[in-house]
Formats: C-alpha cells, structure tokens, sequence
C-alpha cells in the first residue's frame, strides 16, 4: 500500500510504502477480509497526519480510537441523483453525531470528492466497472470527522491550474480550504480520498 498526505500546503506529500496497521487492527477489529477493509489506509493515512498515530484502542478524549464510528453509502453513478444524497446523508449523519457545526463544510467537500470521483475516475461506459465502484464513509475516530471517498483509479487526486474563466478544476483547493487536512491512499482496487475535519473550526 502507498499513502500520500498533501498537508496544508498542496502539492506536498509524505509517501509511506508499507501499511502501518497490521490487519487484525482494522477498522471495528475486521480484518483483511472485512467489510471495512478499504478504510482502513484512509484512517491510517489521516493518523498520520494530523500526529494521531498510533491508533489506540481505548484512547483518552483527545486521542484517536482504532474503533471509530462508521456511516457508509454507495453513491449512484449518476452525478445528478448522487451528489445530492450523498451531502444529504452526510449531513444528518453530522448531526447524529453532535457534530453539526461542521456539517456546512463536510457537505462541500463531500459534493467535491464524489464529484471529482464519478467526473474522473470511473471506466468508460463500454468497459466493466466494478461493483461499489464509487464509496464514501464518513469515520469518527475521536473529537474529529473523516470524509473517505473511493474510487477505482490509481491516478492520484492532483490540483489542477483552472483559467480565471473557467467554470471547473478547483475542486481540491476548496477540499483544501474548508477541511483541517486532506489526502488520499493507494491500495489494491483504486484509491481512497479523505478530508478531516475537526469539532471546532481549526
């Protein structure tokens, strides 16, 4: 597995080339067969760079559990039905978590991720795509919300340099400006693409 963290500034990654959780330690304690195998480099990723690592598995209050909260939803391919109810389910699962004052920016930056998701990311119409091509969860692993969004390219999410005219491409500088943090992973069957954001504005 490769994971990339861009940081504040984007464009600047820190590469790791092995995992850093062994698999017994996956999210909810599944393992490398589980059903929450894929966000499990996300999680690790997003310890990583916001100093959380390691992940424990009785943390104190401000630490980062191995054990976090999970509300996942397979978007439909369909841009104009998907992106909707995907900010819709991210908000009400916000506010189940008294996490609400957050909800504003995470609707954004989820409307961006899956966004760029189904614009980039999936395979030709005429090709085979695979099943959940596209996923996105959200994780609570401490006093602190991760957006995950997957796709099946392994191309790396990389800001583009939009004209001043032009109407698409800034994406990831808005990812950039209302998140705490953002990155993505590298695994076997595409990429992960995460933002943090804290209980409180940073």
């Amino acid at each position: 597995m490769t994971v990339s963290v861009p940081f504040r500034a984007i464009g600047r990654k820190a590469m790791i080339t092995q995992p850093l959780m062994p698999a017994a330690g996956a999210i909810n304690g599944v393992g490398a067969s589980g059903v929450f195998q894929w966000l499990t480099p996300a999680l690790e990723t997003a310890a990583l760079a916001s100093g959380n690592w390691p992940l424990l598995p009785n943390p104190a209050p401000s630490e980062w559990t191995c054990f976090p909260r999970v509300a996942i939803r397979t978007p439909s391919v369909d841009a104009p039905r998907a992106v909707p109810a995907a900010r819709e389910f991210a908000i009400a699962t916000l506010h189940r978590w008294s996490m609400q004052e957050r909800s504003g920016d995470m609707a954004v930056v989820v409307s961006e991720l899956l966004t760029n998701a189904l614009r980039h990311a999936l395979p030709e119409p005429s090709k085979a795509r695979p099943r959940r091509a596209i996923r996105l969860a959200l994780l609570q692993p401490g006093p602190c919300v991760l957006c995950a969004v997957a796709d099946p390219s392994r191309e790396p999410p990389i800001p583009q340099q939009p004209g001043p005219f032009a109407e698409t491409g800034r994406g990831l500088y808005v990812v950039d400006a209302v998140s705490d943090n953002w990155g993505y992973a590298l695994g076997d069957r595409g990429k992960v693409v995460w933002a943090m954001f804290s209980a409180a504005p940073a």
